[in-house]
């Protein structure tokens, strides 16, 4: 049976209205902080499409008052069931936006089970904005998404993942991180750290997203550096193979 939902979320930026927008409504700034590669014809009546490997999304933009309120729908698939997203925008004393964004739509069977991860997902994806907007404001990532081999368990995988990131399997922010790819080693900090089914990374050029549950294991990386998508998620997926062996 399917249930309709609705989340809200609210989040203090530290940015202005004119960056949060560029974040919010353009595919280079949803690119830098969200899923996939995204593109946005700004315009009510746009069409809108998010890519990852394996997996394509449609949708059209429903409200577009820039700087103010932006929102999009899903195209609902074959059993009616859809998601649809409305950001607004209010700018704060200095350079500071506030931002609620409103999550609804139509959820399929296993609806409680979707729900209860979108009620969890949603503000990481937040943090990752507010990390994105602070830490590199006016610059736009390559999203790199990668898959690890599946494992025979969810505590292996973590396991693996932490070890191969120089981390204890039981992180906290401010860890530091060191690992090597590609043969160049790469430092950073953790930022984010939750219930061992997300792990945050900063570094100089990136943001490194890791997820996971039940023995499965991805990456949603934002890459703020001269890098190609294709080549860089076959680097990762080499990566994550060798961590898990």
């Amino acid at each position: 049976m399917s249930h309709e939902f609705q989340l809200t979320h609210d989040i203090e930026l530290d940015a202005t209205p004119e960056q949060v927008w560029a974040a919010i409504a353009t595919g280079p700034g949803i690119d830098s902080w969200f899923m996939g590669r995204n593109e946005v014809e700004p315009r009510v009546g746009g069409a809108g499409r998010m890519v990852m490997p394996g997996f394509a999304a449609e949708s059209t933009v429903t409200a577009w008052e820039p700087h103010h309120r932006f929102a999009y729908k899903g195209t609902p698939a074959e059993d009616g069931t859809f998601m649809a997203f409305e950001y607004l925008i209010e700018g704060r004393e200095g350079a500071a936006t506030a931002l609620r964004l409103v999550h609804s739509g139509i959820l399929g069977d296993d609806w409680e089970e979707q729900y209860d991860a979108l009620k969890k997902g949603n503000p990481l994806y937040l943090r990752t904005l507010a990390l994105y907007l602070k830490h590199f404001p006016g610059r736009t990532a390559v999203p790199v998404a990668a898959f690890a081999p599946h494992q025979p368990d969810h505590d292996a995988a973590w396991t693996a993942l932490t070890a191969a990131l120089g981390l204890s399997k039981d992180p906290v922010e401010g860890d530091p991180v060191t690992f090597t790819i590609d043969g160049r080693t790469v430092t950073g900090v953790v930022d984010t750290a939750v219930d061992q089914g997300f792990l945050g990374v900063r570094t100089d050029d990136a943001l490194l997203r890791f997820v996971g549950g039940g023995g499965m294991l991805m990456t949603g990386h934002h890459i703020f550096a001269d890098t190609e998508q294709a080549p860089a998620e076959q680097s990762w997926t080499t990566w994550l193979a060798t961590a898990m062996a």
